[in-house]
Protein backbone atom coordinates (compact mmCIF):
# COMPACT_ATOMS: atom_id res chain seq x y z
CA UNK A 1 0.00 0.00 0.00
CA UNK A 2 1.22 3.65 0.39
CA UNK A 3 -0.62 6.84 2.04
CA UNK A 4 -2.25 9.46 0.80
CA UNK A 5 -1.83 8.89 -3.11
CA UNK A 6 -2.12 5.59 -5.32
CA UNK A 7 -2.54 4.30 -9.25
CA UNK A 8 -6.22 5.31 -8.22
CA UNK A 9 -5.85 8.79 -6.77
CA UNK A 10 -7.67 11.35 -9.71
CA UNK A 11 -5.75 13.99 -9.77
CA UNK A 12 -5.95 17.90 -10.94
CA UNK A 13 -3.65 20.37 -11.70
CA UNK A 14 -4.33 23.90 -10.75
CA UNK A 15 -2.19 26.27 -12.90
CA UNK A 16 -1.60 23.40 -15.56
CA UNK A 17 -0.91 26.29 -18.28
CA UNK A 18 1.64 27.85 -16.62
CA UNK A 19 5.58 27.51 -16.85
CA UNK A 20 6.01 25.29 -13.73
CA UNK A 21 2.47 23.76 -14.35
CA UNK A 22 3.04 22.82 -17.46
CA UNK A 23 6.07 20.99 -17.13
CA UNK A 24 5.94 19.17 -13.89
CA UNK A 25 2.07 18.05 -15.56
CA UNK A 26 4.10 16.07 -18.19
CA UNK A 27 6.47 14.82 -15.73
CA UNK A 28 4.14 13.35 -13.46
CA UNK A 29 2.20 12.06 -16.58
CA UNK A 30 5.26 10.15 -17.88
CA UNK A 31 5.55 8.46 -14.87
CA UNK A 32 1.96 7.34 -15.14
CA UNK A 33 0.02 9.76 -12.87
CA UNK A 34 -3.79 9.65 -13.15
CA UNK A 35 -4.30 13.67 -13.82
CA UNK A 36 -7.88 13.69 -14.92
CA UNK A 37 -7.89 17.74 -15.62
CA UNK A 38 -6.52 21.01 -14.79
CA UNK A 39 -7.56 24.39 -14.12
CA UNK A 40 -6.52 27.87 -15.67
CA UNK A 41 -9.10 30.48 -15.13
CA UNK A 42 -9.79 31.85 -18.64
CA UNK A 43 -8.47 28.76 -20.29
CA UNK A 44 -11.56 25.98 -19.89
CA UNK A 45 -12.69 24.10 -23.10
CA UNK A 46 -8.92 23.49 -23.98
CA UNK A 47 -6.40 20.68 -23.33
CA UNK A 48 -2.48 20.35 -22.68
CA UNK A 49 -0.96 16.87 -22.72
CA UNK A 50 -4.56 15.31 -23.86
CA UNK A 51 -5.26 16.36 -20.31
CA UNK A 52 -8.83 18.86 -20.10
CA UNK A 53 -8.61 21.97 -18.93
CA UNK A 54 -11.20 23.63 -16.53
CA UNK A 55 -11.99 27.26 -15.15
CA UNK A 56 -13.29 26.37 -11.87
CA UNK A 57 -12.10 23.73 -9.82
CA UNK A 58 -15.36 22.95 -9.38
CA UNK A 59 -16.37 22.34 -12.56
CA UNK A 60 -13.08 20.08 -12.98
CA UNK A 61 -14.75 18.33 -10.09
CA UNK A 62 -18.24 17.78 -11.35
CA UNK A 63 -16.71 16.80 -15.23
CA UNK A 64 -13.94 14.55 -13.45
CA UNK A 65 -14.84 13.24 -9.95
CA UNK A 66 -11.36 14.56 -8.91
CA UNK A 67 -10.28 13.84 -5.38
CA UNK A 68 -7.14 15.45 -5.21
CA UNK A 69 -5.26 18.80 -6.54
CA UNK A 70 -1.86 19.60 -6.60
CA UNK A 71 -0.97 23.93 -6.81
CA UNK A 72 1.24 25.80 -8.90
CA UNK A 73 -0.10 28.77 -9.21
CA UNK A 74 2.03 31.88 -8.16
CA UNK A 75 2.21 32.86 -4.30
CA UNK A 76 0.18 35.80 -4.93
CA UNK A 77 -2.63 33.74 -6.01
CA UNK A 78 -1.57 30.21 -4.15
CA UNK A 79 -4.11 30.66 -0.88
CA UNK A 80 -7.30 31.59 -2.71
CA UNK A 81 -6.22 28.23 -4.58
CA UNK A 82 -6.01 25.80 -1.58
CA UNK A 83 -9.67 27.23 0.05
CA UNK A 84 -11.13 27.04 -4.11
CA UNK A 85 -10.21 23.29 -4.25
CA UNK A 86 -11.36 22.36 -0.32
CA UNK A 87 -14.39 24.56 -1.19
CA UNK A 88 -15.05 22.21 -4.25
CA UNK A 89 -14.64 19.19 -1.63
CA UNK A 90 -11.41 17.83 -2.69
CA UNK A 91 -10.12 16.00 -0.22
CA UNK A 92 -6.32 16.21 -0.51
CA UNK A 93 -4.67 19.53 -1.86
CA UNK A 94 -0.87 19.49 -2.36
CA UNK A 95 0.65 23.09 -2.66
CA UNK A 96 3.53 23.17 -3.89
CA UNK A 97 3.71 27.71 -4.73
CA UNK A 98 6.24 28.94 -2.57
CA UNK A 99 6.34 32.56 -1.04
CA UNK A 100 2.68 33.04 0.21
CA UNK A 101 2.26 35.04 2.89
CA UNK A 102 2.16 33.10 6.25
CA UNK A 103 -1.44 34.99 8.03
CA UNK A 104 -2.56 34.11 4.35
CA UNK A 105 -1.51 30.30 4.60
CA UNK A 106 -3.03 30.49 8.42
CA UNK A 107 -6.77 31.53 6.98
CA UNK A 108 -6.41 28.93 4.16
CA UNK A 109 -5.25 26.27 6.13
CA UNK A 110 -8.47 26.62 8.75
CA UNK A 111 -10.67 26.89 5.91
CA UNK A 112 -9.27 23.33 4.73
CA UNK A 113 -9.38 21.81 8.19
CA UNK A 114 -13.36 23.25 8.48
CA UNK A 115 -13.92 21.81 4.95
CA UNK A 116 -12.65 18.54 5.87
CA UNK A 117 -9.75 18.28 3.75
CA UNK A 118 -5.88 17.74 4.01
CA UNK A 119 -3.34 19.73 3.08
CA UNK A 120 0.77 19.01 2.27
CA UNK A 121 2.54 21.93 1.95
CA UNK A 122 2.85 24.95 0.61
CA UNK A 123 6.36 25.17 -0.29
CA UNK A 124 7.07 22.01 -0.21
CA UNK A 125 8.09 19.32 -3.24
CA UNK A 126 4.80 16.95 -2.73
CA UNK A 127 4.20 13.40 -2.81
CA UNK A 128 5.54 10.53 -4.34
CA UNK A 129 5.03 6.71 -3.82
CA UNK A 130 6.81 4.87 -6.02
CA UNK A 131 5.39 2.70 -8.93
CA UNK A 132 1.97 4.47 -8.07
CA UNK A 133 1.61 7.92 -8.43
CA UNK A 134 3.75 10.87 -8.28
CA UNK A 135 1.79 14.38 -6.90
CA UNK A 136 4.75 17.10 -7.29
CA UNK A 137 8.11 17.99 -8.20
CA UNK A 138 10.28 15.04 -7.04
CA UNK A 139 13.09 13.36 -9.49
CA UNK A 140 11.21 9.98 -9.75
CA UNK A 141 14.37 8.47 -11.09
CA UNK A 142 15.92 8.23 -7.61
CA UNK A 143 12.80 6.14 -6.32
CA UNK A 144 12.23 2.28 -5.53
CA UNK A 145 9.30 0.72 -4.31
CA UNK A 146 9.53 -0.87 -1.08
CA UNK A 147 8.44 -0.73 2.59
CA UNK A 148 10.23 2.53 4.30
CA UNK A 149 8.18 5.63 4.74
CA UNK A 150 9.86 9.18 4.34
CA UNK A 151 9.04 12.45 5.97
CA UNK A 152 10.94 15.71 5.34
CA UNK A 153 10.70 19.35 5.86
CA UNK A 154 13.63 19.38 3.13
CA UNK A 155 13.26 18.65 -0.69
CA UNK A 156 16.97 18.31 -1.51
CA UNK A 157 17.29 16.31 1.62
CA UNK A 158 14.49 14.39 0.69
CA UNK A 159 16.41 13.48 -2.34
CA UNK A 160 19.63 12.63 -1.18
CA UNK A 161 18.01 10.41 1.72
CA UNK A 162 16.33 8.58 -1.03
CA UNK A 163 19.29 8.12 -3.23
CA UNK A 164 21.09 6.09 0.12
CA UNK A 165 17.84 4.26 0.47
CA UNK A 166 17.30 3.14 -3.25
CA UNK A 167 21.30 2.78 -4.08
CA UNK A 168 21.21 0.36 -0.51
CA UNK A 169 18.17 -2.03 -1.81
CA UNK A 170 15.53 -0.23 0.76
CA UNK A 171 12.67 0.84 -1.29
CA UNK A 172 10.12 3.69 -0.44
CA UNK A 173 6.00 2.52 0.37
CA UNK A 174 5.39 6.82 0.10
CA UNK A 175 7.77 9.74 0.52
CA UNK A 176 6.35 13.19 1.94
CA UNK A 177 8.15 16.32 1.81
CA UNK A 178 6.13 18.59 4.35
CA UNK A 179 7.60 21.78 3.63
CA UNK A 180 9.36 24.36 5.19
CA UNK A 181 7.49 27.19 6.16
CA UNK A 182 6.21 28.21 9.24
CA UNK A 183 2.97 27.21 8.75
CA UNK A 184 2.46 24.39 6.57
CA UNK A 185 -0.48 21.52 6.62
CA UNK A 186 -0.15 17.94 7.81
CA UNK A 187 3.24 17.41 9.96
CA UNK A 188 5.22 14.90 11.52
CA UNK A 189 2.42 13.26 13.61
CA UNK A 190 -0.20 13.41 10.94
CA UNK A 191 1.78 11.11 8.85
CA UNK A 192 3.51 9.39 11.32
CA UNK A 193 0.16 7.99 12.42
CA UNK A 194 -0.80 7.52 8.20
CA UNK A 195 2.28 5.10 7.85
CA UNK A 196 1.50 3.53 11.35
CA UNK A 197 -1.76 1.93 10.33
CA UNK A 198 -0.42 1.38 6.67
CA UNK A 199 0.61 -2.19 6.47
CA UNK A 200 3.35 -2.14 3.91
CA UNK A 201 5.01 0.56 5.53
CA UNK A 202 7.85 -1.22 7.66
CA UNK A 203 10.37 1.60 9.30
CA UNK A 204 10.04 5.01 8.93
CA UNK A 205 12.75 7.88 8.35
CA UNK A 206 11.59 11.27 9.57
CA UNK A 207 14.28 14.39 8.54
CA UNK A 208 13.85 17.66 10.48
CA UNK A 209 15.71 21.10 10.57
CA UNK A 210 16.36 23.65 12.86
CA UNK A 211 13.66 25.66 14.18
CA UNK A 212 10.04 25.24 15.99
CA UNK A 213 9.07 22.41 17.76
CA UNK A 214 7.45 19.73 15.35
CA UNK A 215 10.34 17.42 15.59
CA UNK A 216 9.94 17.43 19.66
CA UNK A 217 6.21 16.82 19.57
CA UNK A 218 7.13 14.19 17.04
CA UNK A 219 9.11 12.49 19.92
CA UNK A 220 6.20 12.02 22.30
CA UNK A 221 4.30 10.67 19.22
CA UNK A 222 6.62 8.19 18.70
CA UNK A 223 7.09 7.58 22.40
CA UNK A 224 3.20 7.07 22.92
CA UNK A 225 1.73 5.36 19.80
CA UNK A 226 4.44 4.22 17.16
CA UNK A 227 5.70 0.51 17.23
CA UNK A 228 7.11 0.85 13.47
CA UNK A 229 11.36 1.73 13.71
CA UNK A 230 11.89 4.95 13.11
CA UNK A 231 15.30 6.79 12.60
CA UNK A 232 15.83 10.35 11.65
CA UNK A 233 18.78 13.07 10.52
CA UNK A 234 18.25 16.88 11.55
CA UNK A 235 19.92 19.13 9.46
CA UNK A 236 21.28 22.82 10.83
CA UNK A 237 24.04 21.20 13.68
CA UNK A 238 25.96 24.38 13.10
CA UNK A 239 23.20 26.94 12.87
CA UNK A 240 24.02 29.61 15.09
CA UNK A 241 20.87 31.08 17.51
CA UNK A 242 18.76 34.09 15.29
CA UNK A 243 20.41 33.08 12.18
CA UNK A 244 17.61 32.34 9.54
CA UNK A 245 19.01 28.90 7.31
CA UNK A 246 17.24 28.21 4.24
CA UNK A 247 13.72 27.95 4.95
CA UNK A 248 11.37 30.71 6.59
CA UNK A 249 10.71 27.94 9.17
CA UNK A 250 14.53 27.29 10.12
CA UNK A 251 15.19 29.27 13.05
CA UNK A 252 16.61 28.84 16.18
CA UNK A 253 14.73 31.80 18.40
CA UNK A 254 14.04 31.85 22.09
CA UNK A 255 16.65 29.03 23.38
CA UNK A 256 14.35 26.66 21.05
CA UNK A 257 14.35 24.75 18.21
CA UNK A 258 18.12 23.84 18.45
CA UNK A 259 19.93 20.48 16.27
CA UNK A 260 20.79 19.23 19.58
CA UNK A 261 17.41 19.71 21.26
CA UNK A 262 15.84 17.79 18.54
CA UNK A 263 18.40 15.12 18.49
CA UNK A 264 17.77 14.68 21.75
CA UNK A 265 14.25 14.32 21.75
CA UNK A 266 14.62 11.47 19.33
CA UNK A 267 17.18 9.90 21.15
CA UNK A 268 15.20 10.01 24.51
CA UNK A 269 12.54 7.95 22.65
CA UNK A 270 14.63 5.16 20.71
CA UNK A 271 15.00 7.00 17.38
CA UNK A 272 18.33 6.77 16.02
CA UNK A 273 19.79 9.94 14.75
CA UNK A 274 22.06 9.93 11.84
CA UNK A 275 25.35 12.40 11.43
CA UNK A 276 25.20 12.33 7.68
CA UNK A 277 22.17 10.94 5.33
CA UNK A 278 24.63 7.72 4.20
CA UNK A 279 24.31 6.47 7.50
CA UNK A 280 20.39 6.31 7.36
CA UNK A 281 20.32 2.71 5.61
CA UNK A 282 22.75 0.94 7.65
CA UNK A 283 20.75 2.49 11.02
CA UNK A 284 17.55 0.92 9.08
CA UNK A 285 18.62 -2.25 8.62
CA UNK A 286 19.97 -2.36 12.34
CA UNK A 287 16.67 -1.53 13.43
CA UNK A 288 14.75 -3.96 11.68
CA UNK A 289 17.20 -6.91 12.86
CA UNK A 290 16.54 -5.66 16.42
CA UNK A 291 12.46 -6.08 15.77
Amino acid sequence: MSILINESTRLIVQGITGRDGSFHTKKMLDYGTNIVGGVTPGKGGTELFGVPVFNTVGKAVEETQANASIIYVPARFAADAIMESADAGIKLIICISEGIPTLDVVEAYRFVQLKGSMLIGPNCPGIMSPEKSLAGIMPAQIFKKGNIGVISRSGTLTYEVVYHLTANGLGQSTAVGIGGDPVVGLYYCDLLGLFQDDPETDALVLIGEIGGNAEERAAEYIKRYMTKPVVGFIAGQSAPPGKQMGHAGAIISGGSGSAAGKIAALEAVGVKVANEPSEIPGLLREKLRSR
